[in-house]
């Protein structure tokens, strides 16, 4: 059973917590969500998100150790900005995930073929690329390079958060990324 309770942030103390955990119990879930901000404003912004995305050294050969340097700036930083690291890309990738995209990905393939995974991680490489990157191809649909992918960046939240807390990342981010979920721009 699930209940919703509404609190003022300034209201949550240890007493609160220890009321709430007696009431609930120790293996119940609690998932805070912050309705004041949009991104949590203050938590963790854009510009550190791609400060983080810039931190990837393209040097290394293993994809884990091109993010390796972000996943570890992201551990050290509080829960909620890797939370928040994780809508940010997610909010990246669902606003790339349109028709125009996917038509600019589409014709550099050889064999007329679509698959989602690989429009996935064609726009995984848009975001990974860096900001300046990002935004030509969000501007410019057709400078999408359909021949360079990136999957890895998915992992970076939850890497830093095992890091952090020794525990699996388990969120369900603000933006659905998967291929065609932006449904109003793909009609």
């Amino acid at each position: 059973m699930t209940t919703t309770l509404r609190v003022n942030i300034k209201d949550i103390n240890l007493q609160f917590l220890k009321e709430l955990e007696k009431t609930a119990g120790t293996s119940a879930q609690v998932e805070i969500k912050v309705e004041s901000n949009k991104h949590g404003e203050g938590l963790f912004s854009e510009e550190q998100f791609w400060q983080l995305i810039e931190l990837f050294d393209w040097k290394q050969k293993k994809r884990a150790d091109i993010t390796q340097p972000a996943v570890l700036a992201l551990s050290k930083m509080p829960v909620s900005a890797i939370y928040l690291f994780e809508d940010f890309l997610s909010e990246k990738l669902f606003n790339i995930d349109t028709k125009e995209h996917a038509k600019a990905y589409l014709m550099q393939q050889a064999d007329d073929y679509f698959s989602a995974d690989d429009f996935l991680y064609v726009r995984c490489a848009a975001v990974a690329e860096g900001r300046a990157y990002y935004e030509n191809v969000y501007q410019n649909p057709s400078e999408l390079a359909a021949r360079i992918d990136f999957e890895h960046i998915l992992s970076v939240a939850a890497e830093a958060y095992q890091l952090k807390t020794g525990r699996d990342f388990d969120y369900s981010p603000l933006y659905n990324y998967e291929t065609k979920s932006n449904t109003e721009k793909w009609q």
